[in-house]
């Protein structure tokens, strides 16, 4: 049966060490298969200790997310800050590598919420530089067992890649470390078919978020999951789907992910409704 995990942002950010302690034994107690690990600030939480815990609860890591707030950019940037941006980078592929988790995914070309018009040349422009960044990047990953997702997001957040078919222009020509990060959330808001769409990502697919299409529970809305985990499984996609939410109580998180209202009765009830209803459906 596919595993299916969750990421700790359901419950908390920053998600450190102090969080992951009092968080893994209980994403394990719910009966979850495995865990998204977000990196905010490099340094959140120690791999090594990492990885010890979630042997010790029978889980494993499913994936790193990398994360981008204002200055971590690859694109449209000064050279400064492309190059903090890779070492960044580098070092989620690093942390990846260290707790056994295969792939650092993320919107990992600009910051979350920059926005800007581009003509078709410019667009071109943009992905060639991403091509150029990135490379370095993939370089790392490819050494060390790691794979890259590059993840579309909605065109609120992002107008460098909104779509799946966008990412495989501008992942083109990449090595096969570098591929794609699916999210439910964007894909059921950019794309005018979301399983067609999923199809065409195939074999470049490296990573699986899944949320409600309001980012609540998966099972509690309008989406064909049971659609979309058929087409999945067409795709040869084998990894994991994590459950990736958040909470409206921490006001940093909320306002950079737009959550102003809670989205289930508990953060414990969307974790649980979510694992449950993918898993009766996986069965």
């Amino acid at each position: 049966m596919r595993a299916v995990g969750v990421n700790p942002w359901v419950w908390a950010s920053p998600v450190d060490d102090e969080a992951l302690a009092v968080l893994i034994p209980r994403i394990a107690a719910f009966g979850f298969d495995t865990v998204e690990l977000p990196i905010e600030q490099p340094g959140d939480w120690d791999p090594v200790r990492t990885r010890d815990l979630l042997a010790e609860h029978g889980l494993t890591a499913a994936g790193v997310c990398a994360v981008t707030p204002p200055g971590r950019d690859l694109v449209g940037t000064a050279p400064a800050v492309v190059e903090a941006t890779v070492a960044y980078l580098k070092g989620c592929v690093d942390s990846a590598a260290a707790v056994g988790a295969p792939c650092v995914g993320g919107p990992v070309y600009a910051a979350v919420g920059r926005t800007w018009r581009m003509t078709d040349a410019a667009r071109t422009a943009c992905y060639a530089e991403f091509r150029r960044a990135i490379t370095p990047v993939a370089d790392h990953a490819g050494e060390r067992g790691v794979s890259i997702g590059v993840e579309p997001l909605n065109r609120y957040e992002t107008s460098v890649v909104n779509t799946i078919g966008q990412t495989l222009e501008m992942i083109s020509g990449l090595p096969s470390t570098v591929g794609v990060m699916i999210d439910t959330y964007h894909l059921n808001i950019e794309e005018a078919d979301p399983y067609a769409a999923l199809a065409t990502a195939g074999t470049h697919i490296k990573h699986v978020q899944v949320s409600g299409t309001d980012r609540g529970a998966p099972g509690a809305d309008h989406f064909d999951w049971r659609r979309f985990l058929t087409v999945l499984d067409g795709t040869g996609y084998d990894g994991a789907v994590c459950i990736e939410s958040f909470t409206a109580e921490n006001e940093t998180i909320a306002t950079a992910a737009s959550i102003w209202r809670p989205l289930a009765p508990s953060q414990d009830r969307l974790a649980l409704d979510g694992l449950n209803h993918l898993r009766g459906l996986l069965r």
